[in-house]
């Protein structure tokens, strides 16, 4: 999380570059907006971090313990021509950008040179490549898809990912030079901030306000960030295979790097894979992972996770997804006798369980997973969903259950949930070497619907001291503070920590058992087992107090009536007839 001082610094970032772009292109909607943006804002990206590789290769070149040193007496002294051009042309190597994971930026795409350019082709035209490649530029449009399409071309990780259409913007290019400028002024000079955290809150910025701009649309590609760290937090996706088949534009892939960051791990530590069904999404959550140099397989196109799984033999060690609630239509083309149905064919008119059950298909068999869905999910007995939630529940595959609060997305306003799964509740250790306990047969519900806090007139978010309680509760209850059997077979002893034991508390969460699912058939809705909470005891007996908060009620509406009919007797004298 960001301190004060650092949160200050980017809210007033994001309050300028959102009302300055807003000024430049009024004409636009969300759905144009955001790829002008966001593309400038990937260019400006891979720009900078190669002009950081190259001011350190320079350095380099003159350090003369560096294995790149390049001697100055070999070229006639440090001040001649002929060792300035030297360096120069070591410059242009591309093994020097790709060995540091630096994506290689062709000349004619450096942000130095669209600058520089883009007040020239407003009035006349350029040449830029060489041979046959050679050509003309006459629009600021086709000079930023030049800049796109030839980093595309030197680095075919983004073959078809980014979106090359500034031509043919409707738009005043001088508008769109202007843009280009703004875009220069983000300041990528922070004392704690680095460069790559700065652009990816712009980025991820920028998201959410195409999501708020394009309704209900816009949540295709975006999930609020408080949620994705929720789920995030509780996995603790450390080492190992994530996947999320329904990533938008990869908030969860984010979420997971930034956790590892925050813990003294290695980004190489963890593949990541994603799949995504619009074309537009997938180019996002692309541009969104080569703005934070992970790595990742998205697989070779756009599809859809039911009929085009793009990994088939994929079992991820932790796999997370918000996809998309009640989704109807979900199923043609998709095989009744599909194996990922193991626990039944889901219906035909949402897809809640064809997604739980893609994902659990694809887990690891010691792997965890956690995903967002409607709180339907977790009582509904149409068309056989009661049927594939008991036998999730007989199988001892669902860990433990989360109730949201309302009002926390930006595109719809059904109340959701978190339902976490897993294939393994024995005792074991972690990829965080944290020592689970043997939870078999065991369900943890959390009511979390009264957490939160209303961040404006209509969204809700959590505070990251909401977070570390959900998160908090739940490794609690999964932990094992004695002894325990690693997978080594080795029993291995932890120190008992009394302030992470967990307790139940009535009104928040409850540990419950698979007799208890029984007798509430199988209904997985947090409030049926947490209870009420506990009321803090006053010294007034129940009687008293009855009494006295009815003898209050009732002068309450006798004031209300006399203030009625005291204004009603005014608005009368007014000549109003009521």
């Amino acid at each position: 999380m960001t301190n004060t001082e650092e949160q200050q610094f980017l809210n007033e970032l994001e309050k300028k570059l959102w009302t300055s772009a807003n000024k430049l292109l009024p004409s636009l909607d969300a759905s144009q907006y955001k790829h002008v943006m966001l593309g400038l804002v990937f260019l400006k990206y891979v720009s900078d971090s190669f002009a950081i590789r190259s001011a350190e290769l320079t350095q380099q070149f003159k350090t003369p313990e560096h294995e790149y040193y390049l001697d100055p007496a070999d070229f006639g002294g440090e001040n001649s021509e002929d060792y300035q051009a030297e360096i120069t042309l070591e410059l242009e190597q591309r093994d020097y950008y790709t060995e540091a994971n630096v994506f290689w930026v062709p000349q004619q795409a450096r942000w130095d040179f669209l600058q520089n350019q883009n007040k020239v082709v407003i009035t006349g035209e350029i040449e830029v490549g060489e041979g046959n490649a050679k050509k003309k530029i006459r629009s600021i449009g086709q000079l930023i898809d030049n800049a796109l399409e030839s980093i595309e071309h030197d680095n075919p990780k983004l073959k078809g990912v980014l979106n090359k259409r500034y031509t043919q913007l409707q738009i005043d290019q001088a508008k769109l030079g202007e843009l280009i400028d703004l875009v220069a002024t983000i300041p990528f000079s922070h004392n704690t901030l680095s460069s790559k955290d700065i652009l990816g809150h712009v980025y991820e910025y920028f998201l959410g306000q195409f999501a708020l701009a394009e309704g209900k649309k816009g949540g295709q590609f975006y999930t609020p960030k408080s949620i994705v760290s929720l789920i995030v937090q509780m996995l603790e996706p450390f080492k190992g295979r994530v996947y999320d088949p329904a990533m938008g534009s990869g908030g969860f892939f984010v979420q997971s790097e930034s956790f590892i960051r925050e813990h003294q791990g290695r980004i190489g530590d963890v593949s990541i894979y994603g799949q995504e069904y619009n074309h537009t999404t997938w180019q996002l959550a692309a541009m969104n992972m080569v703005i934070r140099g992970i790595d990742f397989n998205f697989g070779k196109e756009p599809a859809s996770s039911y009929t085009n799984d793009q990994h088939p033999d994929l079992r991820a060690d932790f796999v997370m997804a918000n996809p998309p609630f009640n989704m109807k239509e979900w199923n043609t083309g998709v095989d009744d006798n599909d194996p990922r149905w193991q626990y039944g064919t889901p219906p035909s008119g949402n897809a809640n369980f064809a997604w739980l059950q893609h994902m659990l298909y694809h887990l690891a068999p010691n792997g965890s997973m956690g995903l967002l869905l409607a709180n339907g999910s977790m009582s509904s007995n149409t068309k056989g969903e009661g049927d594939i939630r008991k036998a999730l529940i007989e199988n001892d595959l669902v860990e433990c259950m989360v109730a949201l609060p309302g009002q926390l997305f930006t595109n719809t306003q059904i109340p959701a949930c978190i339902w976490f799964l897993t294939k393994n509740k024995k005792a074991r250790q972690t990829p965080m070497e944290d020592y689970l306990r043997d939870r078999s047969g065991e369900v943890l519900f959390i009511d979390a619907r009264n957490l939160g806090y209303m961040k404006d007139r209509v969204l809700r978010d959590f505070t990251q001291e909401d977070l570390d309680l959900v998160t908090k509760t739940y490794h609690g209850w999964r932990m094992n503070y004695g002894e325990c059997e690693g997978e080594d077979g080795i029993n291995a002893t932890v120190d008992p920590n009394p302030n992470s034991l967990y307790q139940d508390i009535p009104g928040f969460c409850k540990s419950a058992t698979l007799d208890d699912l029984k007798k509430h058939d199988y209904v997985l809705t947090p409030g049926r087992y947490v209870g009420a909470a506990a009321e803090e005891d006053d010294g007034e007996p129940f009687a008293d107090k009855m009494t006295r908060l009815t003898a209050t009620l009732k002068t309450q509406f006798e004031e209300s009536s006399r203030l009625e009919a005291e204004i009603k007797k005014n608005l009368a004298g007014l000549g109003f007839d009521v």
